[in-house]
């Protein structure tokens, strides 16, 4: 099936005669835009708390705040684009993002920079999810959509890198504001290509058809949860705020599995869930959300505030990761078909936690070639190999009416498990440094060292748990992939 002809299968999204590469293109601009902005901001903490005086908690919620939100609005906004239209919601979101990043960059004080972030991740929450669903529903054809998933994918991944080396050279060369105004262009192309290609929805919105009790238990149960958990490295896992937000998370979640059991049209519906392949690939993508952000969040720490880097200079280490995450996913999309998904996750698991725990011998005083270059590329080569299958894991034989529903579970479980991921790990690294310190105070550099490295271990070891779950999957024979499975075929196969 042509690239056209697939196209014309999709009724009411793209416009007729145009190649579902410009729908591939704008969901890999839209998935970019979404991760780049988890880590961009990154290097420039040092300079933000510079400029407009943050604390040390203010800059933990400059990164906090955005997963947050973009973590507890995910599922709302998915099945919000199934019924009122995935080019609505995708707009609105571009332009709810668009126009946050300009508040954040103009920002005078704390206050407006972390509203400016909170409300950006609403933004990034609708256009998660919308441009996953985009190519699932407008790909018809197996093969393009596995394409077109893996494509997706590596954006996603190695857009959280090349945040890191892209903060770096605008904090460095222009301004720490220049990490949001990036946005600007970036959201203005991908708006423009939206207004052009997708065709206007047709559906209406219909209020009795929208789960409100289930949508609004969900998005505070993961926010309440993200916040108790980011509470616990500044106050302690016995503090007010931690434990209000974690009992309140607990009721919250609960009361929604009771809502959506219950609902005539649920939110999510709790059949989603029995597929093995969903199940899994959301515990896979879970993992890599805490070991992705808290590695990148650590390396960024301990290249400025250790070796004694620059902005510009961190973000340049990270960058032969990026080139690993990348050339890495493409050779596993053409390897998924020879070896198969379970394969390529259980390596990529393994590899890369022999990478991270690889940085637990980087010493106070490192040398970027001795210490540093081998571990990262390492550990992006072994994420880079999972990214791909991941993906296809948790959408395959999916139901195109819960396409939206799919993908934003899928998002949701990156972002919870980075939110989730920062918190945990930052709170060890901080316990970890204060028993070290207290053990020899005149070192403290040694101690903040040893604390990163409790980090690096904890990571590694969540990535060997990911390595194993990818064991649970159904194994398919390496003959059926290079075949493609027809779309009744993946379906059987998913519910196994």
């Amino acid at each position: 099936m042509s690239e056209t002809r697939a196209a014309s299968s999709s009724p009411g999204i793209l416009r007729p005669n145009l190649p579902l590469g410009i729908v591939v293109a704008m969901a890999c601009l839209a998935q970019f835009m979404v991760v780049l902005d988890s880590t961009i901001v990154t290097v420039a903490l040092p300079q933000m708390r510079a400029g407009l005086g943050l604390t040390t908690s203010e800059q933990q919620w400059v990164v906090s705040g955005y997963l947050i939100t973009l973590g507890g609005f995910l599922m709302l906004s998915a099945r919000v684009g199934d019924l009122i239209g995935r080019r609505r919601v995708f707009v609105i979101g571009g332009v709810i993002f668009t126009a946050a990043s300009l508040a954040g960059g103009l920002a005078g004080d704390p206050a407006t920079l972390l509203a400016a972030r909170i409300v950006q991740g609403v933004g990034a929450a609708a256009l998660a999810p919308t441009s996953l669903s985009l190519i699932t529903v407008t790909h018809a054809d197996e093969k393009a959509r596995q394409r077109a998933l893996s494509l997706w994918a590596i954006a996603g991944g190695a857009a959280s890198s090349v945040g890191v080396v892209l903060g770096g050279a605008l904090t460095t060369e222009l301004d720490w504001r220049w990490v949001l105004f990036v946005n600007i262009p970036l959201g203005g192309v991908l708006l423009v290509a939206a207004f052009l290609s997708l065709l206007p929805d047709t559906a209406s919105i219909e209020r009795t058809r929208l789960d409100l009790p289930g949508a609004f238990s969900i998005t505070l149960g993961m926010g309440a949860l993200s916040y108790g958990l980011s509470q616990a490295s500044s106050n302690g896992w016995g503090s007010t705020g931690v434990l209000a937000g974690l009992v309140a998370a607990g009721v919250l979640l609960v009361g929604f599995v009771v809502i959506e059991a219950n609902s005539s049209r649920p939110l999510i519906p709790l059949a989603l869930f029995r597929p093995r392949t969903l199940q899994v690939g959301n515990l896979l993508m879970l993992t890599m959300g805490v070991t992705m952000t808290g590695a990148v969040f650590f390396l960024s720490l301990y290249f400025q505030e250790v070796i004694g880097y620059s902005a510009l200079r961190a973000g340049m280490a990270m960058l032969p990761m990026t080139v690993m995450l990348i050339l890495g996913g493409l050779l596993s999309r053409s390897l998924i078909p020879v070896v198969g998904r379970r394969v390529l996750l259980l390596a990529g698991g393994l590899i890369s936690a022999v990478g991270i725990f690889w940085l637990v011998g980087a010493p106070d005083h490192a040398a970027f070639l001795a210490h540093v270059l081998g571990p990262t590329v390492v550990a992006g080569l072994g994420v880079s190999f999972m990214l791909p299958p991941v993906t296809l894991t948790a959408t395959i034989g999916i139901d195109p009416k819960d396409a939206g529903a799919a993908a934003g579970l899928l998002n949701t479980s990156r972002q919870i498990g980075g939110a989730i991921g920062l918190a945990v790990l930052v709170n060890i690294a901080s316990t970890a440094t204060a028993h070290a310190l207290h053990t020899n105070p005149l070192n403290p550099l040694a101690a903040i060292v040893h604390g990163y490295h409790v980090a690096f271990v904890v990571d590694a070891a969540l990535m060997v748990v990911a390595a194993l779950a990818a064991l649970a999957l159904p194994p398919m024979p390496a003959a059926k992939a290079q075949a493609g499975e027809q779309p009744s075929q993946q379906r059987a196969s998913a519910q196994s």
